[in-house]
């Protein structure tokens, strides 16, 4: 019944893509990363609510007395982030004039993220508790950099949108139960939505490596930043469960790319 459901649910969002286009929205870069991508919702949309959330944020640090407590650590990320935002116009040009903003939050968390429109956000908790180089601080940026630079949270909308509508459309349709409805859901939450994450996760990890080689970074930091994750992670889930690669599949991949970046960073330390 499930793989019955599932197939509705693809084929009911399938009459949704004969309708839209997809297209990718950066180059492919020397990693070649080349997916096309389903983009439903407005890159405007996106934009708007990114600000409206990085700005909430921003404003309820700043009342707790938690925003950007340590200067020399805020100087130290803007310094990065200046070098790898250098190199973003080589997946997509427009990104060199976003109006990037670096800020940090006085956490223990092992936390970091940049929004859509290059708005950074680093928890002084994963600088701190993991001992982070430069390199292994331009690693996790350049990452999370990748995410807007291809731009996933919009990606990630307009595939909740369109399976959502699918289900809508399956329930009207075939007649569905609620009961029914809800194991169509699950469905395509676990057959779609989280294999769809871990792509956008590797992807964001074969630019993020390029960024900071191209910056002048030593690409090995990203493998010994997610060794530093991997001691500090207690008990990862399953892969199958997770939006996120496992530690060794994705130190791995990284190694695996380490023929391409490793010029890039030999010409840009010369």
């Amino acid at each position: 019944m499930k793989k019955i459901l599932t197939t509705t649910v693809m084929a009911a969002s399938l009459s949704i893509l004969t309708l839209t286009g997809c297209t990718s929205t950066t180059s492919t870069g020397a990693v070649g990363v080349n997916r096309q991508q389903l983009l439903l919702v407005s890159s405007e949309q996106v934009l708007q609510l990114s600000a409206e959330s990085y700005n909430k944020s921003i404003k309820e640090a700043r009342a707790k007395g938690v925003l950007d407590t340590n200067a020399a650590q805020l100087n130290r990320l803007k310094g990065i982030a200046n070098r790898l935002v250098g190199q973003v116009g080589i997946y997509r040009p427009d990104a060199a004039k976003w109006n990037w903003e670096v800020h940090t939050i006085k956490s223990n968390e092992l936390n970091a993220f940049v929004m859509p429109g290059g708005k950074v956000m680093f928890y002084s908790g994963i600088i701190d508790r993991l001992t982070l180089t430069d390199d292994e601080i331009a690693a996790i940026m350049g990452h999370e950099m990748a995410h807007a630079l291809r731009e996933h949270s919009r990606e990630r909308l307009s595939r909740e949108y369109a399976t959502q509508t699918g289900i809508g459309v399956a329930a009207s349709v075939f007649g569905l139960s609620q009961g029914q409805a809800q194991l169509a859901n699950l469905a395509g939450d676990y057959g779609l939505s989280l294999p769809h994450s871990r792509t956008q996760e590797s992807e964001a990890d074969q630019i993020g490596l390029e960024l900071m080689a191209r910056a002048g970074y030593n690409p090995q930091a990203a493998v010994t930043l997610w060794q530093k994750m991997q001691r500090a992670s207690q008990g990862e889930p399953p892969q199958f469960l997770s939006t996120h690669p496992t530690s060794s599949n994705r130190i791995a991949q990284l190694q695996s790319l380490m023929p391409k970046v490793t010029p890039l960073y030999q010409k840009a330390r010369r």
